[in-house]
């Protein structure tokens, strides 16, 4: 007897994954409301660009003392030119289409892909493991050259706060990662109308400005930009690659999409965000035209005198908006990794009780604020950090890209030279601004390559380590249905009540399982084995959460099915069972888990220096009690040591 709760099989998974209810915050708050949202969440990195971007822009030009009206024509220019193609085109119009059931991301694109190939594909999941890895490295250089770019702006009041930048920039940081604990739920209502207030500021001071040279308006000519990078070969192409500075948070757009819903986010881009952004670039251009000593930092120069401390004060709310957006989008990005196998099951606690998405997750939060303290003291300036910037941002972009080219082709149908020819426009821009930003490899760039790769190599190990420890416990176990036979003939003692038993593998009877028959030498009078697969899509409707088999007059199989953006909670689970007609109770239910100790062998099938890499990683795990919001005063754990 198999009963379902309408589910379809699961493609894959390794049965440790996560779950939630998704809550659609869509129907609360209407499109004003989720239209403010996304202004506050989704635009604080993009939104904060023009504190450093067209200053970095022409930095090069100042170095090599070619500060002309074409070289600051020029600069806009591309920066028009990379808002208006690589966000508005590619981003907002083009990638925005290509959802995975209404969410978006690298990871989610990712699934896309491999669902529209029919299965697992070694080359796409490696191209969405780069991108994963990349964007680590993005998520603790931004906080870092956003915070301390606004604080710089003190510097302007009075030289006495040039040593009290960094301390202050330092002190805002930390205590940013300490409230992280407590939720944001409270303060992301300000989010928006802070957001809306920094736009508003910026695009009237830069209205306020472009009177001084109107010239600045012939910017908007595609030419002038293609002009200044022919003209000045090596030049104009490190200015590309600070050009792309202006651009670093467009991969939000799509990230955050699930959040928002399509609309919100591309009418508050069209209508508000691009505006403001393309006026306040104007405006700084214009400034320096008629100021060139501007140019050491013509945002904040673009103030009154008595405007330029409230400035640098909003300003400062948000750049640490744009960080807040840049932590939550990594929590979110490891808790996809750790539901598809990418990394080890951390404790991910929920800080809100209607938002599914509020997550914190303690060890990441650690480590990325350890990174940004090293940067902001290593770096001392957002000049520096710049250089370090926008290599792990254009990277994810090419990944973005390729991983697109699958869905457009295979999922979309359309003919293959079709796809390409679409693909490869996004891709020769894309290539252009890594090409650019590879020259910033050896002044800092190699921060985030170096991040990236680590990350890269703690989720290939982690991927590796399981597998072969699956085909090995595989190989050591017995068949469920060989057991049931083999106890139907034995008759051991049975108790009363249900026994419940997680495993990875529904085929093979579960190690806890063969330890209790083994030492207890009892069974309970009910049997019911669970195993949580993970599914290329982000949720999973109710109606559709599991699958239960009866496999004999006192044992059950139950399948659970999730989405790589959920987070299990299996009593939950069990409770939908129950109103299907399974008899639980939790009173009566004893969870038995398996707790293994892993470790090294000399005859592993990985290197040394990866065996202890992956027993590392399986130290850091989080109890799945926790994991799996089990009651801990119904569990029962039996450990055992394995060897890879």
């Amino acid at each position: 007897m198999t009963q379902r709760s309408d589910a379809s099989p699961a493609p894959g998974g390794d049965g440790t994954q996560v779950h939630a209810h998704h809550g659609d915050e869509r129907a609360r708050g209407g499109v004003i409301g989720l239209i403010i949202g996304s202004i506050g969440v989704v635009y604080g990195d993009i939104g904060t660009s023009p504190l450093y971007a067209l200053r970095e822009s022409l930095a090069h030009s100042v170095k090599a003392d070619v500060v002309t009206e074409e070289a600051v024509i020029g600069a806009i220019s591309l920066l028009i030119f990379a808002l208006i193609f690589t966000v508005t085109i590619k981003y907002v119009v083009f990638l925005m289409r290509a959802d995975n059931r209404g969410e978006g991301g690298i990871l989610s694109l990712m699934a896309l892909a491999q669902s529209a190939l029919g299965g697992g594909s070694a080359p796409v999941f490696l191209l969405g493991v780069a991108g994963a890895a990349l964007f680590s490295g993005d998520a603790i250089i931004t906080p870092a050259i956003s915070v301390m770019s606004a604080i710089e702006g003190l510097e302007l009041v009075t030289h006495r706060f040039s040593e009290f930048v960094l301390p202050i920039t330092i002190f805002i940081l930390v205590t940013l990662f300490w409230v992280q604990s407590h939720g944001t739920a409270r303060v992301a209502a300000f989010f928006g109308p802070i957001m809306i207030t920094f736009f508003l500021s910026i695009a009237v001071l830069g209205a306020s400005h472009i009177a001084d040279a109107p010239q600045v308006l012939t910017a908007f000519d595609p030419r002038a930009g293609v002009r200044f990078l022919v003209s000045h070969g090596w030049l104009g192409f490190a200015v590309l690659g600070s050009v792309f500075l202006g651009v670093t948070g467009a991969e939000a757009l799509y990230a955050d999409m699930g959040h928002f819903g399509r609309f919100p986010i591309r009418f508050a881009w069209l209508s508000f965000v691009l505006p403001a952004l393309l006026l306040n670039y104007l405006g700084q251009g214009a400034l320096i035209l008629s100021r060139p000593e501007a140019i050491d930092n013509p945002f904040f120069h673009m103030a009154p005198d008595w405007g330029l401390l409230p400035l640098v004060i909003l300003s400062t709310l948000a750049t640490v908006i744009a960080s807040q957006a840049v932590i939550t989008g990594a929590f979110s990005i490891v808790r996809q990794a750790i539901q598809l196998g990418l990394l080890p099951r951390l404790e991910i606690t929920h800080t809100s009780a209607s938002q599914e998405g509020q997550i914190y997750i303690g060890r990441i939060n650690r480590l990325l604020l350890i990174g940004v303290l090293l940067l902001v003291v290593a770096f001392k300036s957002s000049s520096a950090l710049a250089s370090a910037y926008g290599i792990a941002v254009t990277g994810t972009m090419v990944v973005t890209t390729g991983l697109a080219f699958v869905v457009v082709w295979r999922k979309w149908d359309w003919p293959l030279w079709a796809a390409l020819l679409l693909i490869s426009a996004f891709l020769v821009v894309d290539l252009a601004f890594l090409a650019a930003n590879l020259m910033k490899v050896k002044d800092g760039g190699w921060v985030p390559l170096a991040l990236g790769g680590c990350a890269m190599i703690v989720m290939w190990t982690w991927t590796r380590g399981t597998r072969l420890l699956a085909e090995k416990t595989h190989r050591d176990s017995i068949p469920l249905r060989e057991l049931i036979a083999m106890l139907e003939k034995s008759k051991p003692t049975r108790v009363p009540g249900t026994a419940v038993f997680l495993t990875s593998d529904p085929a093979v009877a579960p190690a806890a399982l063969l330890h209790n028959i083994k030492h207890n030498k009892v069974l309970h009078e009910r049997v019911l084995v669970i195993c949580v697969m993970t599914e290329d899509r982000p949720r999973v409707s109710p109606e559709k959460r599991f699958e239960i088999e009866r496999l004999s007059n006192d044992f059950y199989r139950a399948t659970l099915h999730y989405g790589f953006m959920e987070s299990p909670r299996v009593p939950a689970a069990l409770a939908a069972m129950r109103k299907t007609g399974f008899k639980y109770d939790i009173m009566t239910t004893s969870f038995f888990l398996g707790r293994r100790s892993i470790k090294e062998s000399a005859s592993s099938e990985m290197p040394g220096w990866q065996d202890k890499l992956y027993v590392a990683l399986t130290r850091q795990a989080a109890n799945a009690t926790d994991f799996f919001s089990i009651p801990s005063d119904r569990v029962v754990e039996l450990g055992a040591q394995v060897t890879i």
